[in-house]
């Protein structure tokens, strides 16, 4: 897979820019902890004005900063310059507009939906931080469970029970609510709901009072 980022850059020069004679371009750009970083290098000559025999030398470090997506494996990305073109504007101002290719990208394969979660029934212990699950088969592994119920509000002591949706490409905010019969509100305790993405773990809680 190839992917192409546009970026566009304008550079004043200190004086007048009749004309270009010669432009080069060329990348420093390296891949660090999932970011390209590095200098896009423009240099090349130019006239002052359209009579000049002489030519002026320039050179100017464009710095590159593009986080990638983790749904990409970079392993084995090469970093490219597709296409570049200029244009001079306002006597002393060149616009640059630069493609930066990115070539042998792979991405994440990303299941298909499937049903929801079982409910699981957890006790919140009021002298205990952690929330004690119970031994049942589930499609989410124990890390990642945990993680979803880290966040949990424990300064009552209710019996909950909790159900993990996953998101569907047909599902809404509104559709879930009502095929669990929660509020919005409630379902903002456990959940960042404010960008909903396919394959997104909610958790849907349904608290009842202890006696």
């Amino acid at each position: 897979m190839k992917k192409t980022v546009p970026l566009k850059k304008d550079i004043t020069f200190k004086t007048n820019i009749a004309e270009i004679t010669s432009i080069a371009l060329d990348h420093e750009l390296n891949l660090e902890n999932r970011t390209i970083k590095g200098n896009l290098v423009i240099s090349g000559s130019y006239k002052i004005n359209d009579t000049s025999v002489n030519t002026e030398e320039f050179k100017y470090n464009i710095p590159v900063n593009i986080e990638m997506s983790e749904r990409y494996i970079l392993d084995n990305m090469k970093i490219n310059i597709d296409d570049f073109y200029y244009e001079i504007v306002n006597d002393n101002l060149l616009s640059v507009s630069i493609e930066i290719g990115l070539d042998n990208l792979k991405e994440e394969e990303i299941l298909p939906p499937f049903k929801y979660e079982e409910e699981k029934v957890v006790p919140v212990i009021k002298e205990e931080k952690d929330v004690v699950l119970e031994k049942e088969e589930t499609r989410l592994d124990t890390e990642e469970v945990k993680t979803l119920f880290d966040n949990f509000d424990d300064s009552n002591e209710t019996y909950a029970t909790y159900r993990i949706c996953i998101v569907k490409e047909s599902d809404t905010l509104e559709s879930i609510t009502l095929k669990y019969n929660v509020s919005k509100e409630l379902l903002e305790q456990y959940n960042d709901i404010s960008e909903l993405k396919i394959g997104d773990k909610l958790i849907i809680p349904s608290v009842h009072e202890t006696n």
